[in-house]
């Protein structure tokens, strides 16, 4: 079987890739504990993804995974936007941060649901430092993919179905 057409990407262009996509996915699964069998994982609600690749989100100083990366950073996050068939796994270091300001910024009356608003003492954010990753992306959106497969299905032409997939370093 072909293989899609693959495009590394490092540094800049990666978290450009990273943030792009991570921006169009809000919500994803966040992997702590990575040395367990089974590691954690849970469902996150994305806050932010900032141009250096950066990935925040709102999680509670009682929580597994903010146990987790306190005794061990690595973090995998992962995200799946079925409409437009893009994937993204990263893999990076995280970081909770307490401080007033970083609550301030990312809050959102989201987490009200959670918390008892955002001077609730167990409100902390966690931030995702991506290191690697991979992408998965349909340059020309779902339809059209589908569209020109069903043709490659029908006639036995290959056809480009418009994927890119790629490894991230940052």
């Amino acid at each position: 079987m072909d293989k899609q057409p693959t495009t590394d990407l490092t540094g800049t262009s990666a978290a450009e890739k990273v943030a792009a996509l991570a921006k169009g996915m809000r919500s994803c699964m966040l992997t702590t504990a990575p040395t367990v069998f089974p590691p954690n994982v849970c469902p996150m609600a994305l806050q932010s993804a900032e141009a250096d690749g950066s990935l925040w989100f709102i999680s509670s100083s009682e929580s597994d995974k903010n146990r987790d990366i306190a005794s061990d950073p690595r973090a995998v996050v992962t995200f799946q936007n079925d409409d437009k068939s893009q994937y993204l796994s990263i893999a990076g270091r995280a970081t909770i941060h307490t401080d007033r300001p970083t609550i301030e910024k990312y809050w959102t009356s989201f987490a009200n649901a959670w918390f008892e608003g955002k001077n609730d003492p167990r409100v902390t954010i966690i931030s995702v430092r991506p290191t690697a990753g991979h992408y998965w992306d349909t340059q020309h959106g779902k339809t059209l993919s589908m569209v020109k497969m069903t043709f490659a299905a029908l006639t036995g032409a290959k056809v480009d179905d418009g994927g890119i997939e790629g490894a991230l370093k940052l």
